[in-house]
């Protein structure tokens, strides 16, 4: 079995979201499945794939109303990482994008990490675990 995890957002702007992701430093797999109605990215050394979709196609998909990020979080992702250093440089690509910064990096509960919402206030954390 293959071991990858697809998180499936919605978003308000596709463009502006793809244009977010990719300055980020997502990058697209070889296999891509973007188009004008879904954009698709993962992150280097992630078995994890981020897959968007405009808020209607969301919502027509799940049968649900999208949760308003403005107001509470639906969910917070965790990505790792293997030092502090990739972790500055993450965030800082995420500011460069237009992300919001919700936990500076710096060192939390035995870990260092740093938190983040992308343009749609979907939030993150990219943390350094040691395995």
């Amino acid at each position: 079995m293959d071991s990858r995890m697809w998180i499936n957002l919605p978003v308000k702007d596709l463009q502006a979201a793809t244009a977010f992701y990719e300055q980020a430093g997502f990058l697209t797999p070889k296999a891509d499945s973007s188009n004008g109605q879904q954009a698709a990215f993962y992150l280097e050394g992630q078995h994890l794939y981020v897959m968007l979709f405009p808020e209607e196609s969301f919502k027509a998909f799940t049968q649900q109303a999208i949760a308003d990020t403005s107001i509470g979080s639906e969910v917070l992702f965790s990505l790792s990482a293997k030092t502090a250093e990739e972790v500055d440089n993450f965030i800082f690509r995420i500011e460069q994008a237009g992300g919001t910064i919700f936990a500076p990096p710096g060192e939390r509960n035995g870990m260092y990490g740093a938190g983040f919402s992308d343009v749609d206030g979907h939030r993150w954390n990219f943390l350094v675990i040691d395995d």
